[in-house]
């Protein structure tokens, strides 16, 4: 996605009119923001993860290949009745703090409520209108999938996580969490646009 650049994405949030962090007296202020491919078909690390931030006047842009949708297995095997858990694209401020993913790593974690669509029919497609949405604190965490190297297909890495195909970019990525959390305090925003929003 070549259109993902720091312009279109700024752009994007002005023109829904999110909030952007901006204050630059600090380094690692983080905007951390999904962009979710157009393409239903689930399985690839075909959406991404950037952060950007301003220090001085200069803005940081990083984009890491990653998905913001559950992978096959869990759309056919949901960890609820009422169906398998997608990301809503909205801003969530404040949900998310540096905790370890399922007792195991570090990662960023969901404390405070974010809202979830729940695709049900098991039809082997990603449903973003399915009409059920349902929010709360449901383990939606941004973690990585394979320890090392980068992973090619979602499979189980995600139900309905945001998960970055590359551990080495995650490592950066956590790296910067946790410089940012010395300057701005321990809870972390996150915003989910789609491509079209771009």
């Amino acid at each position: 996605m070549e259109s993902i650049t720091f312009d279109t994405v700024y752009s994007a949030l002005k023109n829904k009119g999110y909030e952007i962090f901006e204050t630059d007296t600090k380094p690692y202020n983080l905007n951390i923001i999904g962009i979710r491919n157009n393409n239903r078909v689930p399985n690839s690390f075909d959406d991404y993860i950037v952060i950007m931030w301003k220090y001085k006047g200069q803005w940081n842009f990083h984009k890491y290949e990653a998905t913001t949708d559950p992978g096959l297995y869990y759309l056919n095997h949901p960890l609820s009745p009422q169906g398998t858990a997608i990301l809503k694209a909205d801003q969530y401020f404040h949900c998310y703090c540096l905790g370890l993913h399922q007792g195991k790593y570090k990662a960023l974690v969901q404390f405070m409520p974010v809202t979830v669509i729940r695709d049900f029919n098991k039809n082997n497609y990603l449903d973003f209108t399915s009409g059920k949405e349902e929010t709360g604190i449901f383990g939606i965490n941004i973690h990585r999938a394979n320890l090392t190297g980068k992973s090619i297909n979602v499979n189980q890495w995600s139900a309905g996580c945001q998960v970055f195909a590359d551990s080495g970019q995650f490592s950066e990525f956590i790296s910067l969490c946790e410089m940012a959390q010395k300057y701005w305090g321990k809870t972390f925003s996150y915003t989910l646009i789609n491509f079209n929003d771009l």
